[in-house]
């Protein structure tokens, strides 16, 4: 049954259609049932009209209406986001910035391109073939999410272990904020003068403002890049792999991991060529100068050897390096051949605690009667434990949430963070205070008020709240104090 929606509504969609457009507005039951959930397992979001701006113009006067009614708003992609940062509470006006996918500018002697949020991510890339640039962020749903989405989630990939999250390729973000004023953070060239705004806003999952455009850094692409495929009879041998070549002063483009249940999976559904019988494989990608390469490659090898390792299968040409990553790219996707359901989380640990934090994810899913697959960014620690499950089962979706909180906690107390690319949003927000004393959260909490004092970007998500939007797990013991 679609929700209904509160009085005032017509007025509200009148206004908006006034300001923007009445082919730019709808509030149909259908669109707002669409609008009213990302691609979290995150239900029960209630989505107000849904506007589709086409200029900052356009979005500052999708903020002043909803304001001027009393209404809040949130800023949304492609939503392909995993941690409920896109899912509306309580009806707000949806700002959609999906029709701003203009490429406006590259200027490629400075290395810098004007894009549009609702830029998607790979095909900035595709328009950069030819230059000797590219964009180096890469998630792995980088065929669909936008550049507002990867800037709102501060979102990484593969290949951030050498070249850094999105915020290291953002110089310059216009922004509407929630008084509908425009603001320009960072420079295009150099550091700007004052506070580092820029850094604040991104990784800010919209509760600061919305960008309407976006100066990205432009990384040249490296002379030459090989792609090497481990494989071995224990994830722990796998793991000290992955210490082993940091220690060894390397730093790769990318370092990824997969477990067997991946691996299986992944070769039914594309035959990458991954060897089914492994326990875990290593994608270890090297790039930079010839000589350089080659000299890692050895290294590589001598670590592999020294941990175990079964095969070092090193790309022979383009062809079998893109047959290696797309079946990394296609993990997610290959899960679905397991169970139609899946939730995928992002906690991060240190690099040396990899095995044990695994081995002790895999006993927590189990013991819910669950299937886990791991696949993640090994080189920073970056978990990706898939929980897969089918969603008409009889109480699964308790069993699938008792068993996310214990992957947050197992992390957390082996040292790691909530989350390294996806987010806090709605998904974790009531674990915040395992992560953050009452003094961290309220000095977050005023960065927040300063940039929106009104309170109506993006509300409820990321700190710990009343409120039972969208609430999957259990809130952690929240100190008196801290509820926002």
């Amino acid at each position: 049954m679609v929700h209904k929606m509160p009085s005032g509504t017509d007025e509200l969609i009148a206004d908006l259609a006034d300001a923007i457009g009445a082919g730019r507005v709808t509030a149909g039951g259908a669109a707002r049932e669409i609008y009213g959930r990302d691609s979290s397992i995150i239900e029960g979001g209630h989505s107000g009209p849904v506007c589709f701006p086409e200029s900052t113009r356009q979005i500052a006067e999708c903020v002043r209406v909803a304001v001027a009614h009393g209404r809040d708003f949130v800023p949304r992609g492609a939503g392909t986001g995993l941690s409920g940062g896109a899912v509306p509470c309580n009806d707000p006006v949806v700002i959609s910035t999906t029709r701003m996918n203009r490429i406006l500018e590259v200027d490629v002697e400075r290395r810098i391109a004007w894009v549009e949020p609702g830029v998607i991510n790979l095909d900035l890339s595709r328009h950069l073939a030819g230059t000797g640039l590219h964009f180096a962020p890469d998630p792995s749903s980088q065929q669909a999410c936008t550049i507002g989405g990867n800037l709102a989630n501060n979102s990484g990939g593969p290949h951030c272990l050498a070249y850094g999250v999105t915020s290291e390729h953002v110089a310059a973000i216009e922004v509407v904020l929630s008084d509908a004023s425009t603001v320009l953070l960072g420079a295009e060239v150099g550091d700007a003068v004052g506070y580092d705004l820029r850094g604040a806003f991104v990784g800010g999952e919209g509760t600061l403002g919305i960008a309407a455009r976006i100066a990205v850094r432009l990384t040249p692409d490296p002379p030459v890049v090989r792609t090497l495929l481990l494989d071995f009879q224990s994830l722990v041998d796998a793991a000290e792999t992955v210490t082993g070549i940091i220690a060894a002063g390397i730093v790769p483009a990318a370092l990824e991991m997969m477990d067997r249940n991946t691996v299986e999976a992944v070769e039914n559904f594309v035959e990458a060529g991954y060897p089914r019988d492994a326990e875990a494989v290593l994608i270890v990608e090297l790039d930079g100068l010839e000589e350089g390469v080659t000299h890692e490659i050895k290294i590589v090898k001598r670590v592999g050897n020294e941990n175990g390792v079964g095969t070092v299968r090193v790309a022979a040409d383009d062809v079998e390096r893109e047959l290696i990553w797309k079946g990394r790219r296609n993990a997610f996707g290959a899960i679905a051949h397991i169970k139609p359901g899946y939730y995928l989380h992002d906690t991060v640990v240190p690099r040396t605690r990899l095995a044990e934090v695994v081995a002790k994810v895999n006993e927590a899913v189990e013991r819910h009667d669950l299937i886990v697959a791991n696949v993640f960014h090994a080189g920073d620690g970056n978990l990706h434990p898939l929980m897969a499950f089918d969603p008409r089962e009889p109480g699964v979706m308790e069993r699938v949430y008792a068993a996310s909180e214990e992957i947050v906690r197992i992390a957390i107390e082996a040292g790691g963070v909530l989350s390294g690319e996806h987010g806090i949003g709605l998904e974790k927000r009531g674990f915040m205070p395992l992560l953050y004393s009452p003094d961290d959260l309220s000095a977050q909490r005023a960065l927040r008020d300063a940039f929106d004092p009104v309170g109506h970007a993006n509300p409820l998500k990321m700190f710990p709240t009343g409120s039972s939007c969208g609430d999957v797990m259990h809130l952690a013991e929240v100190p008196e104090g801290v509820w926002v």
